[in-house]
């Protein structure tokens, strides 16, 4: 009992500002979110942001509930698994690589959809069938983009803000 509850206390000690008065943590990370998409995927976000949707629209509820929402039990005890090996912030900042990672994987589908068929299909991702296979794949890309991009903040800022 004591070690389950020192891992609990452990995982939400990284993210607890995700759970308090204006979600600030989650805020943070989907606005890293878009700022890394658009980076690696500068036609998606010009699309999402055409068709009138924002990334906090759909982002807000992967950040909050950190995926559990879009994959099956399995899937999700690899992901978070993985957020554990990673250390410190691996809730937080390679979630975030997580999450550009699956939006890109779709990118081709998202463009060719018009609002209510982007938003229901953003809403209920096709993964019902995914396995350890796609959630490796998915683990992999992000860490491919965690290792182009961080700890160089520089390559998430957007300059024409």
């Amino acid at each position: 009992e004591a070690d389950c509850y020192w891992c609990l206390t452990n995982l939400l000690a990284g993210i607890q500002d995700h759970y308090t008065s204006d979600q600030p943590g989650v805020q943070r990370m989907v606005i890293r979110l878009e700022e890394l998409v658009t980076r690696i995927d500068a036609d998606l976000t010009k699309y999402l942001k055409s068709v009138g949707i924002e990334f906090m629209q759909f982002a807000f509820k992967w950040m909050n509930c950190l995926l559990l929402r879009e994959f099956n039990l399995r899937c999700v005890e690899r992901l978070w698994d993985t957020y554990i090996s990673e250390g410190d912030g691996g809730f937080e900042g390679f979630h975030v690589y997580v999450c550009a990672a699956f939006l890109c994987q779709f990118s081709t589908q998202l463009r060719n959809m018009e609002f209510d068929e982007l938003f229901g299909f953003m809403q209920r991702m096709p993964t019902e069938e995914w396995t350890d296979t796609e959630i490796e794949i998915l683990l992999s890309q992000a860490y491919v983009l965690g290792t182009l991009f961080g700890g160089s903040d520089a390559h998430l800022s957007n300059p024409n803000r």
